[in-house]
């Protein structure tokens, strides 16, 4: 009774620990060539459907391989902008069947409208800030098929917007890799609870700002 108390306690004291066990297990697969694989496919993912951006994993592969640090920008640049081509083409030819439910999952249809607005105002602009900050990517590229955006227009904003969130990630762990990885170890629970509010931050704009 007494040890089942003692686990209780333990991880009501420390919540992260599930998530500090998968931060351990990214890092343990960022030494294999599945690393690599996992980072292109989140990336991809992450584009037009899927919740979680990649940044997690590439920052966890560019800390346990500072030096390759700009492959592993790269492979999530890569895999982000031809993520941006599913979500167009969601958009564009598949928008009832699918796109709508996504919309709907993360209930942004209003701020997809306005989206929409925003397209029609400067839509390299709107694609590209969206690329860089936590703001839910898959709304613009989903949005970007329903109204039609041109496809250069998608891919060069993406490409700026992504480049510069990727790219700036890996320059910073690749001059500074021991001592980030050091901090991350030391203020992991902390970090954690800031990524969150990032994410969590990033839905929020675009559904009560936008």
């Amino acid at each position: 009774m007494d040890e089942v108390s003692s686990g209780t306690s333990e991880n009501i004291l420390n919540p992260f620990r599930w998530v500090r066990r998968l931060y351990d297990w990214v890092l343990h697969w960022a030494e294999t060539p599945y690393g690599e694989v996992a980072l292109f496919v989140l990336a991809f993912a992450e584009s037009s459907f899927f919740p979680i951006p990649p940044d997690v994993l590439l920052i966890a592969l560019a800390i346990s391989i500072p030096a390759k640090s700009f492959r592993f920008a790269g492979i999530a640049l890569t895999g982000s902008v031809l993520g941006a081509f599913l979500g167009y083409y969601i958009g564009w030819g598949l928008y009832e069947s699918i796109g709508a439910g996504i919309i709907q999952f993360y209930d942004v249809e209003a701020q997809f409208l306005r989206v929409g607005q925003m397209y029609n105002d400067n839509a390299f602009s709107a694609i590209a800030i969206s690329g860089f900050t936590p703001i839910p990517y898959k709304v613009f590229t989903i949005a970007a098929g329903v109204f039609k955006v041109n496809l250069t227009t998608l891919i060069g904003a993406s490409l700026l917007g992504r480049a510069g969130r990727f790219f700036l990630v890996g320059a910073l762990i690749w001059k500074f890799g021991k001592p980030i990885k050091s901090f991350i170890d030391k203020y992991f629970n902390l970090l954690t609870i800031v990524f969150t509010v990032l994410l969590v931050g990033g839905f929020f704009v675009i559904k009560y700002l936008f």
